[in-house]
C-alpha cells in the first residue's frame, strides 16, 4: 500500500495558543461548552483525521497571558475527551497526563478505562511537566532535575505498559452458566519495583480492543530522542524548518531500529500553522489579519516561559544576545527560538524575537487549497514527517477549512485516506496492535 500520511488536530481548552487568536471575530468563546468540542471532533473524523490531541499544563504562563489572553490552559482535559469520544465513533483522542505527579497504577486505571470505553480509540501524551510552580501544586518544592524526571517517565511507562497487558480481555468470561466471571488462569500477574516506582498486577481494567492507550511524546533532547525511540508511537515535533524537520525524522527513525523497532511502529508528526482561503490572497490577509492579534508582552511572556530564557528582565527594544534556558525550560523551544535568531540573519529586539517565536515557530504555509497540498506533500514525501499536527488561530474554524478545502485534494492525490482501516486508533496509526513491552529492549 501507497505511504499516506497522518493528520492530528491540535487542541487547548482555553485560549487555543498563544497568538491571540481568542480575540477574532471568528473565533468560538464557547471554550467551557462541550458541544463546541464534540462538533469540532465530529468535523475532524468526518475529515478522516487520526486524532483530536489536547495539550495541557497545571499553571497559566504569567500575569500578562491571564490578562490578555495568552495560552491559558482550563478545563482538565480527561473528561473533556470522554465526551469527545462519546460524540465520535473512529476518531482517536490524545490527552497529556504527566508522570511526575502521578503513580502507575492510577494512571493505569484511569487512562485504561476511557481506552476501554471508547473502543480503543485513546491515546496518552506522556509529559514530565516542567516548572516550579506545577511541582508546588502537587505539594513539591521544586521540579526534580531533567534526568530524574527522565528516568522517572520510562519507569511509569513500563509498568504502566505491563498492568495493561496483565488482565487480557479474553480473561473476562462472564459464562453465566458456568458461573465464572474472571478466568483466573488468563490473569498475568506481576511485580514492578524501579529506582522511582514500583506496582503490582493485575489492573482491574481489562485491555480495550488496541490493548492499552497509544503512547504520545514530544522530546527534542538527548534523552527525549531515546525515550522516543524505545517506548514512543507518536512523535511530535515542533522543527523550524525543513531541514530540521528531516534532520529529526532521520535521527528518530535510525534510533527506532536500534532499538528493535520497526521504522513504520513510530508516527512522527510534525506541527505546521496552515492559513488555507480560496484564493492564496485570501489567505495572505486572513493571515496578515491573525498575526496583529498577538499582544507584544504575551509574546514575550510565552517565550520566557517556554524557552527558561530570562527575557522579561530585559527591555523588549534590547538586542536578543546568547541564550541560555534552565531547567524549567523546554529544550525543542530554546532550539526553535535560538533557530529563528539564525534564519533571520540579523540581530533582532527581544520583541521581534519573541513575535516571531510565536507566530512562525513552526512550519508556516499560505495559500490556496492545491498550494498548501502541494507544500505538505513535498514535506510528507521528502521525508520530514509522517504526518501533520495543525492548530489554528481562528478556531475552530482553522481547522474546518483545512478539513473542507485541503483534505479533499490530499485524498484525491492518494495521500491520505478516505475511510478508517478498522475501529482503534493503533489500526489507523500502524495497521495492527501493539506488541508486548517484553519485545523491547532493556533501558541503557
Amino acid at each position: 500500500m501507497t505511504r499516506q500520511m497522518h493528520l492530528i488536530g491540535f487542541l487547548a481548552s482555553g485560549t487555543w495558543d498563544e497568538s491571540g487568536g481568542w480575540r477574532h471575530p471568528a473565533t468560538d468563546s464557547r471554550i467551557l461548552e462541550s458541544p463546541m468540542w464534540e462538533g469540532l471532533a465530529r468535523t475532524l473524523e468526518d475529515a478522516r483525521f487520526d486524532a483530536a490531541f489536547f495539550a495541557d499544563a497545571f499553571v497559566w504562563y504569567g500575569d500578562a497571558s491571564v490578562e490578555r489572553g495568552g495560552l491559558n490552559y482550563m478545563l482538565d482535559p480527561l473528561p473533556l475527551a470522554v465526551n469527545v469520544l462519546r460524540a465520535t465513533t473512529h476518531l482517536g483522542v490524545g490527552v497529556t497526563y504527566s508522570t511526575t505527579f502521578y503513580e502507575p497504577f492510577g494512571i493505569a486505571r484511569t487512562l485504561g478505562t476511557v481506552d476501554y470505553l471508547s473502543g480503543g480509540r485513546f491515546a496518552w501524551n506522556v509529559v514530565t511537566s516542567t516548572f516550579d510552580a506545577e511541582a508546588r501544586r502537587f505539594g513539591m518544592e521544586k521540579m526534580p532535575g531533567r534526568a530524574e524526571r527522565y528516568d522517572r517517565a520510562e519507569e511509569v511507562v513500563e509498568a504502566c505498559v505491563r498492568l495493561w497487558e496483565s488482565f487480557p480481555a479474553d480473561a473476562l468470561v462472564l459464562d453465566k452458566e458456568g458461573g465464572q466471571f474472571i478466568d483466573p488462569s488468563r490473569l498475568r500477574p506481576f511485580e514492578y519495583h524501579g529506582k522511582h516506582v514500583s506496582t503490582e498486577g493485575p489492573l482491574t481494567v481489562p485491555a480495550s480492543p488496541q490493548g492499552g492507550p497509544v503512547i504520545m511524546q514530544a522530546g527534542a533532547s538527548e534523552r527525549g530522542r531515546q525515550f522516543a525511540a524505545r517506548l514512543g508511537e507518536v512523535i511530535f515535533t515542533l522543527s523550524h524548518s525543513v531541514h530540521e524537520m528531516q534532520s529529526y525524522y532521520s535521527d528518530v527513525k535510525r534510533r527506532v531500529v536500534e532499538a528493535g523497532r520497526a521504522p513504520e511502529d513510530c508516527k512522527i508528526i510534525a506541527g505546521i500553522d496552515v492559513t488555507v482561503a480560496e484564493t492564496e490572497q485570501i489567505a495572505r490577509d486572513k493571515q496578515a489579519y491573525a498575526d496583529e492579534l498577538l499582544d507584544d508582552d504575551v509574546a514575550i511572556e510565552w517565550t520566557s516561559s517556554s524557552t527558561g530564557a530570562n527575557l522579561r528582565a530585559l527591555p523588549p527594544d534590547a538586542r536578543l544576545e546568547s541564550l541560555q534556558g534552565t531547567h524549567e525550560g523546554s529544550t525543542s523551544y530554546l532550539q526553535r527560538l535560538e533557530a529563528i535568531q539564525r534564519d533571520v540573519g540579523r540581530p533582532l529586539t527581544i520583541r521581534e524575537a519573541s513575535r516571531e517565536f510565536c507566530l512562525r515557530g513552526t512550519p508556516r504555509i499560505v495559500g490556496d487549497p492545491e498550494q498548501v497540498a502541494d507544500q505538505l506533500q513535498e514535506m510528507f514525501e521528502a521525508e520530514a514527517a509522517d504526518g501533520f499536527m495543525l492548530g489554528g488561530t481562528v478556531m475552530p474554524g482553522s481547522l474546518e477549512s483545512f478539513a473542507r478545502l485541503v483534505v479533499p485534494v490530499l485524498q484525491k492525490r492518494g495521500l491520505f485516506r478516505t475511510e478508517y482501516p478498522g475501529t482503534t486508533l493503533r489500526e489507523t496509526l500502524r495497521g495492527r496492535a501493539r506488541e508486548p513491552l517484553a519485545a523491547l529492549p532493556a533501558r541503557s
